[in-house]
């Protein structure tokens, strides 16, 4: 049995009015980093279709396999043209837009009357992490109403339920892809740079995971 630490990351397929995704291309490249502070640590990746019955169907599924120590998930945020690091998941789904298998939720909330979910401190951390790479990322507390709030909700019970030590979610901007308009206004987030900091928040997630570990020995 390995004694590595952990880490889980996640990205997100695509959904109705995002065709390309790039989380997914993110997390394909953070997973095949070797880095020698990374020598200690066991890195995989899941992606989500955007359903709400994926995400309540897989997630169970892909934490019992991996058992992972830290849980770090990216969402797409096609509006912003930042990088977010949510604080928290909010009691809260969106009854207006459908999810990619053109499902709408029949309530507004995802846990009756509860109080929004904290990841935790280390979320500011991880912005620290990420701004040191020179990109622009900035605190959340509004993880919108869609599939990446619940799954942060999701994460967050797994968290108080024994499962991963830490999650975090991290929403990313829509790239300019090849041969594409660069909108007016937006500056545009390369795919490297969200590797970069892709990779600082990883390395600070493990350390944290490290540091967890050798207090509880």
């Amino acid at each position: 049995m390995s004694d590595k630490l952990r880490v889980l990351l996640t990205a997100f397929g695509p959904f109705p009015g995002a065709p390309y995704n790039p989380t997914q291309p993110l997390v394909a490249r953070l997973v095949q980093l070797r880095r020698p502070a990374l020598d200690d640590a066991a890195i995989s990746s899941h992606i989500f279709p955007v359903t709400y019955a994926a995400v309540d169907r897989q997630l169970p599924e892909v934490l019992a396999k991996e058992k992972p120590d830290a849980l770090l998930m990216f969402g797409l945020a096609a509006r912003t043209p930042y990088l977010r690091i949510e604080s928290r998941a909010r009691n809260a789904v969106t009854m207006l837009w459908p999810d990619a298998a053109n499902t709408r939720s029949s309530k507004h909330g995802i846990a009756g009357n509860a109080d929004a979910l904290i990841f935790g401190p280390h979320t500011a951390r991880l912005l620290r992490a990420a701004r040191l790479t020179g990109i622009d990322a900035r605190p959340s507390r509004d993880a919108g109403a869609y599939l990446c709030n619940y799954l942060s909700w999701r994460a967050i019970e797994n968290v108080r339920g024994g499962g991963p030590k830490l999650a975090a979610f991290i929403h990313i901007p829509l790239l300019a892809r090849s041969g594409a308009v660069r909108r007016k206004g937006a500056p545009r987030i390369t795919l490297e740079e969200l590797v970069d900091a892709g990779e600082a928040m990883l390395m600070e997630m493990v350390q944290l995971v490290r540091k967890a570990r050798n207090t509880t020995v």
